[in-house]
């Protein structure tokens, strides 16, 4: 085995960004660079991603962003071991441009392309960051996903519960929208938060205590609404104090439920080696410190990576990538973007890499050239549900 260099390119949704990371021999990495352009002021007024104007942004800085990532890695494209990008979910537009651009950078060069389950990019960062080996416990939780998954493995995925209804991001967000709070509304939750008393409004906690770890939000959010529209016009402190109880509702169900995870995980014979924390929501520092008791109070350890790499970033598709490539993973040029791709669904297989992945990229060259045989292997599945309107859920995890 030896160091791999990948370069990681993820557009799934409202960030276009590219990274440069080193995976070493050992399994241990680097990032050296990762560079994140930001849409949030072209969705602000609009308090929301819009998928169309998230997919021409994506046109217009791509490749922007990939050349200052490789300038700042001070790495050359033919330097690289393979490009990865992520292949979806998300919003297709968008996983369109990342994953159309990383097959030419892949044509080009005759470098492996590894098409990356955006989730399985999150789920695996924390052994980027903090050496976390299988298996471990997985909370997932953003704008478009909440999800807590058994992780034995690259591409073992064994989901053991999810949302309902709405994802916990979604219901900060949505939250800070009918409280009249900018967008994005997770960091403006929390800052209200701060200035606010957690015990003024009795707000629900959905399937507290249920024996299967699921979560509901969408009668948190109503009974916010409610409580809103009860003291209306809101003043200011009504606001802090709104935020500071819809937060506290949420550190209380994620401590439950992810207690519960624990408790199903280890009836399944898996003793986790940590409690893995992904995605924005991770950034939350509430949300952090009850977690870090519940992994104590469950003799295991909370696992986060920092906030820059909780939220969406093309390091942790790099080091997925990486960490598919040092197994000998990899996929051909005609693997299809996916809007919906759960992670139950993503395979430990793929093609060989070396010969077989340049005499594939060859033939795409060069029609005249042979075809390899196992260069269709392990390659994602055609795309299905799109969600072109970017309606309902458009990660496709049915929770």
């Amino acid at each position: 085995m030896r160091d791999l260099l990948l370069l990681g390119i993820e557009t799934t949704c409202d960030e276009t960004a590219a990274a440069v990371v080193r995976r070493r021999a050992d399994g241990t990495g680097t990032i050296l660079s990762n560079i994140v352009h930001s849409q949030t002021e072209d969705h602000a007024a609009y308090g929301g991603v819009v998928p169309e104007i998230a997919s021409r942004a994506h046109v217009e800085i791509l490749d922007h962003v990939i050349a200052r990532a490789l300038r700042a890695s001070g790495l050359a494209l033919a330097e690289l071991d393979g490009i990865a990008a992520a292949a979806g979910p998300g919003l297709i537009g968008g996983v369109i441009v990342g994953l159309t651009t990383a097959k030419a950078l892949a044509l080009a060069t005759r470098k492996p392309l590894i098409a990356v389950n955006h989730l399985e990019a999150h789920a695996l960062t924390a052994r980027l960051t903090d050496k976390v080996p299988f298996p471990f416990l997985l909370l997932l939780v953003s704008g478009g996903h909440t999800q807590l998954v058994a992780v034995t493995g690259i591409g073992e995925y064994a989901k053991l519960g999810g949302t309902m209804d709405d994802a916990i991001g979604e219901a900060f967000d949505k939250t800070a929208k009918m409280l009249g709070l900018p967008y994005p509304g997770g960091p403006a939750v929390e800052r209200a938060a701060l200035k606010g008393d957690p015990g003024r409004f009795a707000l629900p906690r959905p399937l507290h205590g249920k024996p299967v770890p699921d979560f509901s939000l969408s009668g948190l959010k109503t009974a916010v609404r409610i409580e809103a529209l009860k003291i209306a016009p809101l003043s200011e402190e009504d606001v802090n104090d709104l935020c500071a109880s819809f937060q506290a509702a949420i550190v209380d169900i994620l401590s439950d439920r992810v207690r519960c995870a624990l408790r199903v995980m280890r009836q399944k014979g898996l003793k986790p080696s940590a409690l893995v924390l992904a995605g924005g929501v991770g950034a939350n520092q509430a949300v952090r410190r009850v977690l870090h008791k519940v992994a104590a109070d469950g003799g295991t350890r909370l696992a986060v990576p920092p906030p820059e790499l909780c939220t969406d970033n093309g390091a942790m598709i790099a080091w997925a990538g990486a960490e598919r490539l040092a197994r000998g993973l990899h996929d051909g040029l005609d693997v299809s973007p996916r809007a919906r791709w759960p992670l139950a669904e993503v395979e430990a297989k793929g093609a060989a890499v070396g010969a077989a992945a340049l005499a594939s990229a060859a033939a795409f060259a060069d029609p005249a050239a042979p075809a390899d045989p196992t260069d269709a292997a392990g390659q994602a599945a055609p795309a299905g549900g799109a969600d072109p309107a970017g309606l309902g859920d458009p990660a496709g995890l049915g929770g």
